[in-house]
């Protein structure tokens, strides 16, 4: 049983979550072979309702504890381009889609998905963009984040939002 997990972490992200749960995301998110779609949404006022048949399960909640579980089940990861999120799904191996929030101000999210994504270690896209990401990206393609060096990460980090030259 194949699963997609969706987090917006503690944030709000409704645009994302609408989007993902949208009839013809739902349709594509099945016709890749995933049967299990997981959101995790936040503070988000945008709450679908939980549904299973006899082959797709939709699965809501805001907050866990923690998330640890989810993201080891997953086998598809789509979130917000939050840098302790994005690290965390890289470093645990998993495949990455990074949704990026065009409505935030100053957005360091935007960067730092498109270094991750220069590197092949992960997809990025928007909202609208989505729906033909999920459809012509090939996972197969991304390489895995090299572990245990969150120094590395946090330079890295520092240097995209501007903080390191």
């Amino acid at each position: 049983m194949k699963s997609v997990f969706v987090t917006v972490g503690t944030t709000s992200f409704d645009d994302l979550i609408a989007c993902v749960s949208s009839h013809d995301c739902l349709q594509i998110i099945e016709s890749l072979g995933y049967s299990r779609l997981i959101l995790q949404i936040g503070r988000g006022t945008v709450a679908p309702e939980p549904f299973r048949t006899e082959s797709f399960a939709l699965d809501v909640y805001r907050y866990k504890d923690s998330v640890k579980e989810d993201l080891r089940k997953a086998d598809l990861v789509i979130s917000h381009a939050g840098a302790g999120t994005c690290l965390e799904c890289l470093e645990k191996g998993k495949p990455l889609v990074v949704v990026v929030n065009e409505q935030l101000m100053n957005n360091h999210q935007l960067e730092l998905a498109k270094q991750l994504h220069k590197e092949g270690h992960l997809f990025y896209c928007t909202c609208s963009t989505l729906p033909g990401l999920l459809q012509s990206m090939d996972l197969s393609t991304l390489k895995c984040y090299p572990p245990g060096q969150p120094e590395k990460f946090s330079a890295f980090l520092d240097k995209v939002v501007g903080l390191q030259k």
